[in-house]
């Protein structure tokens, strides 16, 4: 394993943590009533994660890059170590949300009392807030899955939404960067594709997914929706996550093989 991959995996594994800790901030912003705050900070988060985004990219570009015009050298076995990198980091993320929903929710508290950023990670980084990290630390628990069902509607539609819009943003890039390894001709208009296929889950999660939970969230705070069924919801869409991820495994090779028929009747 080239030490290329090894930065694209650790990467991927970044990105993809983010992402699934990004489902509990509205949790976080229901019980501190600081909805606007806990955004706002998670934002730090997520600049973190679009930088490594940045980085991740270029880099696997460059691996179809050298791989190209070697008949021996087939990038593919990669791309699935990436994807698996993919499922990984959402299960861990998954497994850490209990804690990071305990550790985030002092972190908003401590920025509203205070207001400075440096303040709060100088406080994350003394002895009080290592305690604090290691008292935060909890083991999901089981009954936060076996209550799916008994705490409000399971939402379907937005489930089966959520799970293919993972899967297509998933593959997204990494589909349209093989197809460049399958028709190296046509890699420049294949990777362009990406962002075309990425639009689409975005729009596909913009139109269901987020003014679902914006909807929950509104009706938690005024009293219309029980927040235990809402950290439901929350874990529902966690596993439609995963599930998602898991499905791009499939879809990733059948989904390079039509960005190829795309870029070449274009």
């Amino acid at each position: 394993m080239t030490t290329q991959i090894l930065w694209v995996l650790l990467l991927t594994f970044l990105i993809n943590l983010i992402s699934t800790l990004s489902y509990s901030v509205r949790i976080v912003g229901i019980r501190t009533r600081k909805i606007a705050v806990s955004f706002a900070l998670f934002n730090v988060l997520v600049l973190v994660s679009r930088t490594a985004n940045g980085f991740q990219s270029p880099i696997l570009a460059n691996i179809v890059e050298k791989n190209i015009g070697l008949s021996h050298a087939n990038p593919i076995e990669q791309f699935y170590w990436i994807l698996w990198m993919t499922s990984f980091a959402t299960l861990l993320g998954a497994l850490l949300i209990p804690s990071f929903q305990r550790l985030f929710s002092y972190a908003v508290v401590h920025f509203s009392q205070h207001k400075s950023m440096p303040g709060l990670v100088l406080a994350g980084m003394s002895s009080r807030g290592l305690d604090l990290v290691r008292s935060s630390t909890v083991i999901p628990s089981y009954q936060n899955v076996s209550r799916l069902v008994k705490k409000g509607p399971f939402p379907w539609r937005v489930f089966v939404f959520n799970v293919v819009a993972v899967a297509v943003l998933t593959v997204g890039v990494l589909a349209s960067l093989y197809a460049g390894y399958l028709n190296p001709s046509l890699r420049t208009t294949s990777s362009n594709l990406s962002s075309v296929i990425n639009g689409l889950a975005t729009i596909l999660m913009f139109l269901f997914i987020d003014p679902y939970l914006s909807i929950l969230t509104d009706e938690v705070t005024e009293g219309k929706f029980e927040e235990t069924a809402f950290r439901n919801q929350v874990v529902i869409l966690v596993i439609a996550r995963l599930l998602g991820t898991l499905m791009a495994q499939l879809i990733f090779l059948p989904a390079s093989q039509l960005i190829v028929l795309i870029a070449e009747h274009m």
